[in-house]
């Protein structure tokens, strides 16, 4: 494939990208003025987005296992889509938790974040996932250095672990969807370890 054409192709993608991420957005929002989301719109909105959220940070770390894997370079550049995305989402999950769910009363909120467990979960995945946004762009590459900057994006694990953990103690009973994440998560963890190992020892030995 031309260089050319694989410009093509990664603007396709791209494209094919922000216009997903956009939808479940668009769906909400319309099923709020239709008053569609339910008998208690808040906890939908709040279940979506923290869902989406969730499933783009799931996509963004899927990105480095499936090139390791594969071969598959067009992958790598959706990294950044795709965590900018679900920290998108994640913003909007908090936005809906202290502002529609809370109003704004910090007393409430910092009570709860206290004595439920699920809060004190998704406050820490937020808050890992917040540096890894600012730091999503190439002046961030620049300043902290490569070692650096892979070190505090590998958090990303942990982000997604802490947030599914969130998702298990928010939903209480309906168990299945958050375990397949914490499980899917936990393989690819496993297959991008595996995987470096191999090239670091096949390097070596060049």
């Amino acid at each position: 494939m031309s260089e050319k054409h694989q410009i093509h192709l990664r603007a396709l993608l791209r494209s094919a990208v922000h216009f997903m991420a956009w939808l479940p957005l668009l769906w909400m929002i319309l099923g709020w003025v239709q008053n569609d989301l339910g008998a208690d719109p808040i906890r939908a909105i709040m279940l979506r987005t923290g869902k989406t959220a969730l499933i783009f940070l799931w996509l963004s770390l899927s990105c480095t296992p499936l090139f390791l894997l594969f071969g598959w370079v067009w992958v790598r550049p959706l990294r950044r889509e795709f965590g900018l995305y679900s920290f998108f989402y994640a913003s909007l999950h908090v936005l809906n938790f202290l502002w529609l769910d809370y109003g704004w009363d910090t007393t409430i909120i910092f009570e709860d974040l206290f004595q439920k467990p699920y809060a004190l979960f998704g406050a820490a995945s937020f808050f890992i996932l917040l540096p890894m946004a600012i730091t999503s762009w190439k002046w961030a590459f620049s300043a902290l250095g490569s070692f650096r900057w892979k070190r505090l994006h590998q958090f990303g694990y942990l982000a997604a672990i802490l947030a599914a953990v969130h998702y298990i103690l928010l939903v209480k009973q309906a168990y299945v969807q958050p375990v397949l994440f914490i499980a899917m998560l936990i393989l690819l963890f496993v297959v991008r370890f595996f995987l470096q190992k191999r090239n670091e020892r096949g390097a070596h030995h060049v």
